[in-house]
């Protein structure tokens, strides 16, 4: 296993752990890595130091630089919230991927069983959701799909 500081073209930097160099080069060209922040596809490894074990008397290590975010750590109270909507959204709904505008039509038309839905639509079906009286919302985080 090997860890990569990474950063997208926003310059969020955060770290990820890989198989091997040939595993990161693979999934980077296949644009299969994404900010863990924003989302972006566009990241690529960030100059990092080496992780080399301290000796036992050495002196701590100082927490982050100033302005850089803590990614262990909610960075605001508006993050924390978010994080506490999308846990209970993503524990009460069920997420029906692709399919989600004929399940949301199935559901408004009584087809299929009333629940809470998530999953994928492209603008023009949640558009004719929408003016079909269909009442559907983004969610305000991204759900990536590796298949």
């Amino acid at each position: 296993m090997i860890r990569y500081t990474l950063k997208c073209d926003q310059e969020h930097r955060f770290d990820s752990w890989f198989q091997s160099a040939h595993a990161f080069e693979r999934l980077s060209g296949g644009q299969m890595i994404n900010c863990s922040i924003c989302g972006s596809g566009k990241v690529e490894k960030a100059i990092m130091s080496p992780g080399v074990t301290p000796a036992r008397n050495a002196a701590k290590p100082t927490p982050n630089e100033p302005g850089r975010a803590n990614l262990s750590e909610p960075a605001s109270a508006a993050e924390q919230a978010l994080a506490m909507l999308r846990a209970k959204i993503m524990a009460t709904s069920e997420d029906v991927g692709r399919d989600f505008a004929r399940e949301a039509r199935a559901i408004h038309e009584g087809e299929s069983p009333e629940r809470a839905i998530i999953g994928e639509a492209a603008p023009h079906e949640a558009r004719a959701l929408l003016e079909d009286g269909i009442p559907v919302a983004p969610l305000p985080w991204y759900v990536r799909r590796s298949n």
